[in-house]
Order: structure tokens, then sequence, then C-alpha cells
């Protein structure tokens, strides 16, 4: 996966590229700097609210916040997004992780 500052410079060129916008996302979780991944990811999901891997990425980044309450409501806007796109895969990835919230 590209460094952070390799996809910043792609989404100079392409500031509306979803997959940009996505790995940017992805990259700034795995630097562990969750408060510009959240909002990397609400980029995302203003951009394309239907790209249904960024809900569960977003939650999970919400759960290593401690904001649970908030992860759990993307994994519920996340369910209903990924069973409207026929992916019942992620639907149910979801709801597990879900579940393992409430618990």
């Amino acid at each position: 996966m590209p460094r952070i500052e390799q996809v910043q410079r792609m989404l100079a060129a392409e500031p509306n590229d979803v997959f940009l916008n996505f790995s940017l996302a992805m990259a700034l979780v795995r630097e562990e700097r969750f408060d510009e991944a959240l909002a990397q990811f609400g980029r995302v999901l203003e951009l394309e609210p239907g790209y249904v891997p960024a809900y569960m990425q977003k939650a999970n980044a919400l759960v290593k916040t401690q904001r649970t309450a908030d992860a759990a409501e993307t994994l519920r806007q996340g369910i209903v997004t990924a069973k409207a796109a026929g992916d019942h895969h992620a639907a149910d990835e979801m709801q597990q992780m879900l579940d393992l919230l409430a618990r």
C-alpha cells in the first residue's frame, strides 16, 4: 500500500477519487493517526455513500479510539448500505462486529 505522501500527491490531481481517498484513510489508520483517518473515511462516504468497505473500516477506527457508540451507529448504517447493494457478506460481517460491541 502506498505511503501517505504518495497518496496525497495522487489525490492532488484527483481529489474526488473514492479509491484514493479510501487508500489515504487506510494509510492513516496504519500509522495510528485515527482522527485524520476518521475524517478521511468521512470524505469517502461523502463522495460515495454506497462505498461499503468504508463503513467497516471507519467502525474499526472508531473502536480503536474508544468511540463504541459511534462505531455501532456506523455499522448500522453500513449494514443498511451493504444490504441495499446486495453485499450480504459485508452486511453479515458488520452485524457480527455490532453484536460484539453490544456485549
